[in-house]
């Protein structure tokens, strides 16, 4: 049962040995078993002392940040969307006044020709008699 003085005063080192095999053997496990976002959840809930506390408050701080993230999005988004179609809106009301504008002095014109066409036949006929 006793150990004889050599033996206690070497050191241990086939038992260190088997435990960083066996620790090595865990984390090989850890690897295959769990994805990527597992295994670092795994990492960091080992470093804080099996808790997790800190994993779920930033867990549900990115959650908060994603959601008000993703909010301002749909919010400028949708000023944009509503800004496009202010201006879809206001160029079309623009369009129809330039067009009935367009309309207006065409008929404008086409009286023009009839009074000029009316005063050169007058011209003519007041011209022929004389």
């Amino acid at each position: 049962m006793e150990k004889p003085s050599l033996e206690i005063n070497q050191p241990d080192t086939h038992e260190e040995g088997k435990l960083y095999v066996v620790d090595s053997l865990n984390n090989l496990n850890k690897l295959n078993v769990c994805p990527d976002e597992s295994q670092h959840s795994l990492d960091e809930e080992e470093n804080t002392g099996g808790t997790g506390e800190n994993m779920a408050g930033s867990n549900t701080g990115n959650q908060c940040l994603f959601f008000i993230t993703f909010i301002l999005t749909l919010i400028i988004s949708l000023a944009l969307v509503s800004f496009v179609i202010f201006l879809i809106i206001q160029t079309r009301n623009k369009m129809d006044q330039i067009s009935s504008r367009l309309l207006s002095e065409k008929k404008n014109i086409e009286e023009l020709k009839k009074i000029n066409n009316i005063l050169l036949k007058h011209l003519n006929q007041s011209g022929i008699k004389d």
